[in-house]
C-alpha cells in the first residue's frame, strides 16, 4: 500500500496537492481549480483526481486561506469583547497612525465594533497586583448583552492580563457557564505578552475567525473521515509549523499566512540542500505575490504582522511581505490614463479570459500568451478556453486603445508594470533592510513566478535563479516538511543583570513541558521533540526588541554578551554604558516528523533532444524570436539549455530569456546563470 504523505496548499486560483512516498521513492502530483465558497471541496476534488485512496494516506498537512481571507474580506463573523472598564476603543485608538501617511484620507473600522465592546470592573497594574477586583456580576450581564446583541464568539481581554492571568480565566468560567458555543478567546491563553493593542488585536482576530475555521475544519475532517483517512489532520502555521485540526480551530489566528509560510518553508530547504542557503523567496500565484528573504538557510521570522491596516498580529510568523501582484492581476487603465496592475484579481473564477470562464479582464496571465510566453493548450486547469484573437481583442480595448498601442505591444506594457511591482517588492525586504540582492539566488515558485524570474533578477543584479522541480507545488512541499510547532511568550521587562536566573529557568521549563505535552497529545508520529529558547532584549529607553538564542542554564552574562553581539551586527554601533533590559522569553517546541530526501525528485534517464518539444515564436524586449519548448519531466541531470527557450511542466512555465543558461543539478532543480540580455 505504500506510506503516502501529504500536503494541500489552496490558493486564490488552484489547489496544489503533493503526494510522496518517502519508502517507495516515489510522488505524484495534482492540480485542480480552487474552490473559494468551500475549500474543502478542491481538496476531496484533488485527492480523488490523485488516484490513491484516503486510507492509504499516513499523514495530510494543510496550508489553507480561510482565516487569511476572512480577515482581508472583513467576512468573520460577529464577535463580541469584554475588557477593563474605560478601555473599549483600544482596537480603535491603536497606535495613532493613519491609513495613508501623506494626507487626511481612508477610514479604518475595527473588526469588532463599538457596540459589542463592553466594559467590566477590574483593574491590575502592571506587576499585576489587583487594584480593583472582578465584578463577576458584571461579566455576567455583559455576556448576556453581547449574545442577545448577536455575537457568535466571544473574546475577553483585560488590561495587563499577561502579568497575571487570573481575572480573564475567572471571567471565562463565568462566560463558559452562559455562551452556547466554544467560540471564546480569552487573550492571555492566546498572547501572554505586553501591549495591550496588540494583545488584544490578535484576541480579537482569533475570536474574529474562529467558528469560520472551526466550521470548515469540522467539513473537511468529516469529508477525510467518510473517506476513512487514518490520521490526523494537520494544518500548517504561519510560523512554518503544523498543529492538529483541534488546535487550529482554537488558535484560528495561528494560521494566518500558512500557505505562503510552507513555500517559505520548502525554499529555505531546497536552498540548503541545493548549495544556496541565501535565497529570496518569491511566490507568485494568481492573486498575490509573497516574497520572504532566507538567510544562512532559514526564513526570517517576525514577532508581528499587520495583515490589515491597523490589525497587527502578534505570534511568530514567517517574515512575508504580501503585495495583489499574480497571474490573475487585473489591468486596467486608470481615470488619469496610466495603465495599472493589480492589486485587484480574477482569481479563479471567473479567472482571466483565457480561462473561458467569462472574465473580460485583461490579466497578467492574458498578456503572457498573447506574447508567446504560455501555450495556450496547456493552461493548468482548463478546458478549451477560448481563441487567441479573443484574448489579443479584449486587450486591445481595455488598454491598447487608450494608450494606442496594438495587442502586443499593450501586453509587453503590462508584464513591464507587473514586473516593476514586483522588484520594488523583493527590493523591500532587501535593500531597505540593509541586504543586497547580489548577494542571494532568486528561487521563484507558484504557478507565475517562473515565468518572470529570469527579467526580475536582471532587474535587481541577481546572478543566479534557483527554480525548484515543482514550482507550483512547492507550498504543498512545505506542508509535508513542517514540523509540530508551537510557540509561547513570557513577559518581564527587567533589566537583565537584575533577574532572578533561577526564576528564569523554571519559566522555561514549564514552557518547555507544555509544548511537548502539546505534541505527544496530537498524535503525531514524530522522530524527536527538541525546543528553542529565545529571549527578547532592547535597552533601556528604547521600544524595539533583539532577539538572541539562550542557552541553558540561563546565564544572564552570556545573554548580555550575545545582545551586543547582535546589536554591533545590525548597527555596528555598542552600547555598553546602557542598561539592557529583558523584555520577553520565548519558547518554541518542535515534533520532528521524518526528512525528506530530494533526490525522489531528480530525474531518471531522458535527454535533452527528448525532452524538445518543438517550439514557438516568443516576444522577448520588443522581438519575436523562434524559442524551443522542453518538457520538464524529460530532462536529464546534467542537462544545459541555452536561452531563449520554454521549459513546460505541469504546474508551470520556465522562461529562460535571451542570455541566460539552465542547467539540471543533481536533484532536479534548474539552476539558471543570469547572465546579460543580448544588445
Amino acid at each position: 500500500m505504500g506510506q503516502w504523505q501529504a500536503g494541500v496548499d489552496v490558493g486564490g486560483t488552484f489547489t496544489d496537492l503533493l503526494f510522496v512516498d518517502s519508502a517507495e521513492r516515489q510522488f505524484r502530483v495534482t492540480k485542480v481549480p480552487s474552490t473559494p465558497d468551500d475549500q474543502s471541496r478542491g481538496m476531496m476534488t484533488g485527492i480523488r483526481q490523485s488516484g490513491l485512496a484516503a486510507d492509504a494516506l499516513t499523514s495530510l498537512v494543510h496550508g489553507t486561506t480561510v482565516g487569511t481571507n476572512a480577515i482581508l474580506e472583513r467576512k468573520g463573523v460577529a464577535c463580541g469583547l469584554i475588557t477593563t472598564a474605560g478601555f473599549r476603543d483600544v482596537l480603535e485608538l491603536g497606535r495613532r497612525t493613519r491609513p495613508y501617511g501623506y494626507g487626511m484620507i481612508g477610514s479604518f473600522e475595527a473588526i469588532i465594533p463599538r457596540q459589542l465592546r463592553l466594559e467590566v470592573a477590574e483593574r491590575l497594574d502592571a506587576r499585576g497586583n489587583v487594584l480593583v477586583p472582578l465584578d463577576e456580576e458584571a461579566v455576567r450581564r455583559a455576556v448576556r448583552a453581547l449574545l442577545a446583541a448577536g455575537a457568535e464568539a466571544l473574546v475577553i481581554s483585560f488590561l495587563h492580563s499577561y502579568v497575571n492571568p487570573a481575572h480573564e480565566r475567572r471571567a471565562a468560567e463565568i462566560a463558559r457557564e452562559i455562551w452556547p458555543t466554544p467560540f471564546i478567546s480569552v487573550g492571555s491563553d492566546i498572547l501572554r505578552e505586553v501591549r495591550e493593542f496588540e494583545r488584544g488585536t490578535t484576541a480579537a482576530v482569533n475570536g474574529y475567525i474562529q467558528p469560520i475555521m472551526s466550521r470548515y475544519l469540522g467539513r473537511l475532517q468529516k469529508e477525510l473521515k467518510l473517506a476513512q483517512f487514518p490520521s490526523e489532520l494537520l494544518i500548517m502555521q504561519g510560523n512554518g509549523g503544523t498543529m492538529s485540526g483541534k488546535a487550529a480551530s482554537d488558535y484560528a489566528v495561528q494560521t494566518v499566512m500558512s500557505g505562503p509560510a510552507a513555500g517559505a518553508l520548502a525554499a529555505a530547504r531546497i536552498g540548503r540542500q541545493s548549495g544556496h542557503p541565501n535565497l529570496i523567496g518569491c511566490d507568485m500565484g494568481g492573486t498575490s505575490f509573497d516574497v520572504t528573504l532566507i538567510r544562512a538557510g532559514e526564513p526570517a521570522l517576525s514577532a508581528e504582522k499587520d495583515i490589515a491596516y491597523s490589525v497587527p498580529i502578534r505570534v511568530p510568523m514567517i517574515d512575508i511581505h504580501t503585495i495583489g501582484a499574480g497571474g490573475g492581476s487585473i489591468a486596467r487603465i486608470t481615470k488619469a490614463g496610466i495603465l495599472q496592475v493589480g492589486p485587484d484579481s480574477a482569481g479563479a473564477n471567473p479567472g482571466p479570459i483565457c480561462y473561458g470562464r467569462g472574465g473580460t479582464q485583461p490579466t497578467v496571465t492574458d498578456a503572457n500568451l498573447v506574447l508567446g510566453k504560455l501555450d495556450p493548450a496547456a493552461l493548468p486547469g482548463v478546458a478549451g478556453g477560448v481563441p487567441l484573437e479573443t484574448v489579443k481583442a479584449a486587450i486591445v480595448e481595455k488598454i491598447g486603445q487608450p494608450l494606442g498601442l496594438d495587442a502586443v505591444q499593450a501586453a509587453a506594457a503590462i508584464i513591464t508594470v507587473a514586473s516593476d511591482h514586483l522588484a520594488s517588492a523583493i527590493r523591500l525586504v532587501s535593500i531597505e533592510k540593509g541586504y543586497d540582492p547580489r548577494d542571494f539566488a532568486l528561487f521563484p515558485f507558484g504557478g507565475a513566478g517562473p515565468l518572470h524570474a529570469v527579467a526580475l533578477a536582471r532587474e535587481l543584479g541577481v546572478p543566479t535563479v534557483l527554480v525548484p522541480r515543482f514550482p507550483g507545488l512547492t507550498s504543498a512541499l512545505g506542508c509535508i516538511l513542517a514540523d509540530l510547532r508551537h510557540d509561547f511568550v513570557h513577559t518581564l521587562n527587567q533589566p537583565l543583570m537584575a533577574v532572578d536566573a533561577a526564576a528564569v529557568d523554571r519559566l522555561y521549563a514549564e514552557y518547555d513541558a507544555e509544548g511537548r505535552a502539546l505534541v505527544g497529545a496530537e498524535g503525531v508520529p514524530v522522530t524527536a521533540i527538541e525546543t528553542l529558547f529565545e529571549a527578547d532584549l532592547l535597552y533601556r529607553g528604547q521600544s524595539h526588541v533583539m532577539r538572541v538564542t539562550v542557552e541553558r542554564p540561563f546565564d544572564p552574562a552570556a545573554v548580555k554578551a550575545s545582545l551586543e553581539a547582535r546589536y554591533r551586527e545590525r548597527f555596528d554601533i555598542e552600547l555598553t554604558e546602557m542598561t539592557p533590559v529583558l523584555a520577553n522569553l520565548r519558547t518554541a517546541t518542535f515534533g520532528r516528523r521524518t526528512d525528506l530526501d530530494f533526490t525522489i525528485f531528480a530525474p531518471e534517464g531522458g535527454s535533452l533532444e527528448a525532452a524538445r518539444q518543438g517550439g514557438r515564436a516568443v516576444h522577448f524586449a520588443g522581438r519575436w524570436l523562434d524559442t524551443p519548448v522542453y518538457a520538464r519531466e524529460r530532462l536529464p541531470v546534467g542537462a544545459t539549455i541555452e536561452g531563449p527557450a520554454i521549459v513546460a511542466q505541469l504546474d508551470t512555465t520556465i522562461l529562460i530569456d535571451p542570455g541566460a543558461t539552465a542547467v539540471v543539478d543533481s536533484v532536479g532543480n534548474l539552476v539558471i546563470a543570469v547572465g546579460q540580455a543580448p544588445a
